[in-house]
């Protein structure tokens, strides 16, 4: 249904994210890879929400002078906003280790948001998830970061991983908006572009 409405349309994801391209493909989506290196720096002002807004379209806007009459360039960003502080991907294991420790019994924000960009018009959307940590111990952070490696993932973890099973005690929103991409707020909003 959305493939033959966006037929005409030459959908471009802009991002290396595994999780993301995994998405497109299950959604039936005819779309090409195009990457750009983006130094992902945003105002100390900006709170939630709009840290994950401003880096969605400055990621579009690399594409501003390339984009041609059919294109629909889609970037994104996603943080887990704690406490008043975004945790964005780890630098390190430590890092790593510290971000769940302060994630354990917590419950945190998944934000992430979506920049639609095509010759005629900018879009960007959010999505916010709430989650909820059960305690977790010291050895079991350990043993996920040793088998999972999770250093490419915003806030140290992927629900979708073993930690997911293991950890997560709760879960208020959208279960792929945690994994990367709001997919179902996506659908609409690109039959809405169409």
């Amino acid at each position: 249904m959305l493939k033959e409405k966006l037929n005409a349309c030459h959908i471009i994801l802009a991002s290396g994210s595994p999780r993301r391209q995994q998405f497109f493909k299950e959604m039936d989506l005819h779309y090409t890879i195009r990457l750009k290196e983006i130094e992902e720096i945003y105002p100390e002002h900006l709170k939630a929400n709009e840290i994950t807004d401003f880096l969605a379209e400055l990621k579009a806007n690399a594409f501003e002078n390339e984009l041609q009459e059919n294109d629909v360039l889609v970037t994104s960003d996603t943080i887990v906003w704690l406490e008043g502080k975004a945790l964005g991907k780890p630098k390190d294991y430590n890092d790593a280790f510290k971000m769940l420790q302060q994630l354990s019994n917590q419950t945190h924000e998944v934000i992430t948001s979506v920049c639609l960009k095509s010759v005629k018009k900018t879009e960007v959307f959010n999505c916010i998830t709430k989650v909820t940590f059960a305690t977790l111990s010291d050895e079991a952070i350990c043993c996920y970061l040793d088998n999972y490696q999770p250093f490419d993932k915003a806030g140290s973890y992927g629900i979708q991983d073993w930690i997911g099973l293991i950890g997560i005690s709760k879960i208020e929103g959208s279960y792929t908006n945690v994994v990367g991409l709001p997919t179902e707020m996506l659908f609409q909003k690109l039959m809405e572009y169409a």
